[in-house]
């Protein structure tokens, strides 16, 4: 492999991001050097993440660079190696996405071990947007008897398995995605208690507490803006909100304006936490271990959106903000 195809950041969107911020580029693969690795990537993911990473401003991870690849995470196949760690036809995990392929020093990348699970499902339920709704919903949450738990974004790849969690444990649940096939994803599949389609209601508080009548304990926010509303307002004193993501604002050209039932939060005695999953990688062993015993028993279920080729990343990254995903988005590469 000495050429690789990679998708690079051509300018900074503004507002929701169109083809014409990225562009489609070839790149010289070298062959690796002592302590190297060539790995030919298989699969890559997109997340709704990446678009703050598209902005010139100072977060939590570096903005991506203009004129340069961009990066999150992949699957791979270890294709030459100058390394005694790894061996030609390893599976390996990095974040270096958005390309074909790749050489890099061995310790930027993870051996994977499947444990029975496809290789793609470690960009998803098994990886990172699975560890953000493990350690969301038990630590950040924390998830305890009795709770009422509803989830916005909740057909998504870490939505879909913070439901499957709560049911596992024994708790009602409450789903909101956007149109039919995902309601139905979420009553017949993973069995919520109540599927609440948002694009078809007219008043969000209203069918929450249709279907929570005496409130909510645990809110799970992938969405912000109208569900955040409407949370507040079911909300039981005490309860406990997850602020895992707000897509609904990530392409915002200008400040949102917050929800204007805020103040629900002192009467109620709300506890509102933002969180990132990097902070909570101690937590990977105990989920790795429900995971793989919840699999094993034939209880997980989840959905996954595939494109195909390299040049379709873009599209599949910008589909995500209209709700093109069935669960986790991805893109096959080999």
């Amino acid at each position: 492999m000495t050429a690789s195809r990679e998708i690079r950041l051509k300018s900074r969107p503004s507002g929701l991001p169109t083809a014409a911020n990225f562009e489609l580029a070839t790149a010289d693969v070298p062959a690796p050097a002592p302590g190297q690795v060539q790995v030919r990537n298989i699969w890559m993911t997109v997340d709704p993440y990446m678009r703050g990473r598209m902005n010139d401003v100072k977060s939590y991870v570096p903005p991506f660079q203009l004129g340069e690849a961009l990066q999150g995470g992949a699957v791979g196949e270890v294709v030459a190696s100058n390394d005694p760690a790894f061996a030609v036809g390893d599976l390996v995990q990095s974040n270096y996405g958005w390309r074909e392929g790749f050489t890099a020093a061995a310790n930027t990348v993870q051996k994977l071990e499947t444990h029975g699970l496809p290789p793609e499902a470690f960009l998803g339920v098994a990886g990172m947007p699975g560890l953000t709704a493990y350690a969301g919903l038990l630590k950040i949450a924390a998830l305890k008897e009795g709770d009422v738990v509803f989830v916005s974004g909740a057909a998504g790849a870490v939505g879909s398995l913070v439901c499957q969690i709560a049911k596992l444990k024994g708790h009602k649940v409450i789903g909101s995605a956007g149109g039919p096939d995902k309601v139905a994803f979420l009553k017949d599949e993973l069995g919520v208690d109540v599927a609440i389609d948002y694009k078809a209601e007219k008043d969000l508080t209203a069918a929450l507490l249709a279907a929570a009548p005496e409130g909510i304990d645990v809110y799970f926010d992938n969405v912000g803006g109208e569900h955040l509303e409407a949370a507040l307002n079911a909300a039981r004193p005490f309860a406990r909100f997850a602020i895992c993501g707000m897509i609904s604002m990530y392409n915002a050209t200008a400040p949102v304006p917050g929800p204007g039932n805020m103040a629900l939060i002192i009467g109620k005695q709300i506890r509102l936490e933002g969180f990132i999953v990097s902070s909570s990688w101690d937590m990977m062993p105990a989920f790795a271990k429900d995971l793989a015993a919840w699999h094993a028993a034939g209880q997980l279920k989840w959905k996954q959106t595939v494109r195909e080729g390299i040049e379709q990343a873009p599209d599949a990254f910008i589909g995500l903000f209209s709700g093109e995903n069935f669960g986790k988005m991805l893109v096959k590469l080999a």
